[in-house]
């Protein structure tokens, strides 16, 4: 499979992923919603509003990725990587305002607490969907890692706290049940809603990041330079090396130094190794190489160049 091959299957595979979320966030949306009518407690309902954040966000993700996947045109010559990063943002604000209806319905039914109706019922519909939710935030997370997609790791993490709080709120209605404290309905209600805001936080924070160019992990940054390494046979060091993130984009950078005696033609092969073993490893990634001749390279300051073998 070539690169572009692999990078239009990825495309593929990403988009089907966001389209599916769309339809299972409405059917565990019907199921939550039922478990709420049935029983009337308010932390049931509070994770059923966090559901409809679920379908807002998931469409909202599904738009960022089909404008994400477009070409490079004259007004956007690097692309349009950066919309997932807006569907991102998007979905943490969705998150937070989650947080604050649940808590205004927590006040109300705090100094007005009302009995829950076939509670067992309930909660076994919303297992049901937590079940549901906990493999599909799983598969988003995994596939959004490794095809580089804010906007599904996003939602697969948003969704995951949904499965969290759905456990929490699970076990804590199981036990009102079965001593008779009404008051834990709204105070699990409260901890729900507490915990949407922590994650909505980190969620808005992680996308803002990406806005912000932010650097692969040193991790990765050692393995591109290990590539470039293995590559670069007739290069005598390189320098300035960067990078960037954005969306699924990885944008790489550096200096090149190569003997002043050689040829344009032989620089560019060099080059164009590197470059080819770097999109082998990502077909996403942007490389950009400045070739310096040896007599005439010179080091940022505060950076030391590395020799390559």
């Amino acid at each position: 499979m070539t690169a572009i091959d692999s990078k239009n299957a990825a495309k593929r595979k990403v988009a089907s992923l966001a389209f599916w979320s769309i339809i299972v966030a409405f059917v565990v949306l019907g199921l939550k919603l039922a478990a709420w009518y049935i029983t009337g407690s308010v932390a049931l309902y509070s994770d059923a509003l966090e559901s409809i954040v679920n379908v807002i966000a998931s469409a909202a993700a599904y738009w960022a990725i089909q404008v994400s996947h477009k070409p490079a045109d004259q007004d956007h010559p690097f692309g349009h990587h950066k919309a997932e990063y807006f569907s991102a943002v998007l979905e943490g604000v969705l998150i937070v305002l989650a947080a604050l209806l649940i808590l205004n319905e927590v006040w109300w039914y705090w100094r007005h607490p009302v009995p829950l109706e076939q509670p067992w019922s309930g909660l076994a519909i919303n297992g049901v969907a937590t079940a549901i939710n906990a493999f599909w935030a799983l598969t988003l997370i995994r596939a959004g890692r490794a095809e580089k997609s804010p906007a599904l790791v996003a939602d697969g993490r948003h969704i995951m706290t949904d499965v969290a709080t759905s456990v929490g709120v699970f076990i804590g209605l199981a036990g009102a049940v079965l001593t008779g404290w009404q008051v834990l309905d709204p105070a699990l209600a409260l901890i729900v809603a507490l915990n949407i805001l922590f994650q909505g936080w980190h969620v808005i924070g992680s996308s803002m990041n990406g806005l912000m160019d932010r650097a692969v992990d040193t991790h990765e940054h050692m393995h591109i330079r290990d590539i470039i390494s293995a590559n670069c046979k007739g290069a005598l060091e390189v320098h300035d090396l960067k990078t960037r993130i954005a969306g699924r984009a990885t944008f790489i950078e550096f200096h090149l130094v190569v003997d002043a005696d050689m040829s344009v033609g032989a620089s560019h092969v060099i080059c164009d190794r590197i470059e080819d073993a770097l999109k082998a490893e990502n077909p996403s990634v942007r490389v950009t190489i400045h070739v310096e001749p040896d007599d005439e390279a010179k080091l940022p300051k505060g950076t030391t160049a590395v020799p390559f073998a």
